[in-house]
């Protein structure tokens, strides 16, 4: 039979394996919860750079289609794209979620398209183009220029304030008259 002071002492190491135990989970439940929780903001703050980012591609696309639109008179514009602020609601509840800043776009490099003549013939936009008019009757196609555009944006958050830049390269086909205004 055991002593009374031996089963006290059983009982006391006991308690004391308990707590321990005890402790050991508490941290760890609290370590799994931390983790979780940093990766939901690491989530949440990709989600919000991926968005910044398409209302970004969606300014940029914009000011590229602004390059080649026609004046009034359906004549190439020669009026050279500016910066422009575009403010963007990514999901649709009436309240401005990203500011879009758009630097004034730059032409970078433009070079002669191969196999352009000089001729008058300009389709829509100023846009010439077709196959070989040699001895057809038609005038021959009119210079072209493939031009490359550098264009930089700044997307602010509305809710954190936050600040993403995106830098896009833009290849455009200009007329000659273009190519003289814009990239000279």
């Amino acid at each position: 039979m055991p002593s009374t002071h031996s089963v006290r002492r059983q009982a006391g190491a006991a308690l004391i394996v308990g707590l321990i135990m005890l402790l050991l989970i508490t941290l760890a439940v609290t370590a799994g919860f931390t983790l979780s929780n940093t990766n939901l903001k690491s989530v949440g703050n990709m989600q919000n750079r991926n968005e910044a980012v398409a209302a970004s591609n969606r300014a940029i696309e914009e000011v590229a289609a602004s390059l080649l639109l026609p004046g009034v008179d359906g004549s190439p514009s020669l009026t050279a794209p500016q910066g422009t602020v575009s403010l963007v609601d990514i999901n649709n509840d009436g309240t401005t979620d990203y500011r879009v800043q758009i630097a004034p776009p730059t032409c970078v490099r433009a070079t002669k398209s191969t196999g352009t003549g000089g001729g008058g013939a300009v389709g829509p936009g100023g846009i010439g183009g077709g196959a070989s008019t040699t001895g057809s009757g038609l005038n021959a196609v009119p210079d072209q220029y493939n031009s490359v555009w550098d264009i930089s944006t700044s997307v602010t958050d509305a809710a954190s304030g936050t600040v993403t830049s995106v830098r896009q390269g833009v290849r455009a086909l200009l007329s000659k008259e273009q190519f003289l205004a814009l990239c000279s």
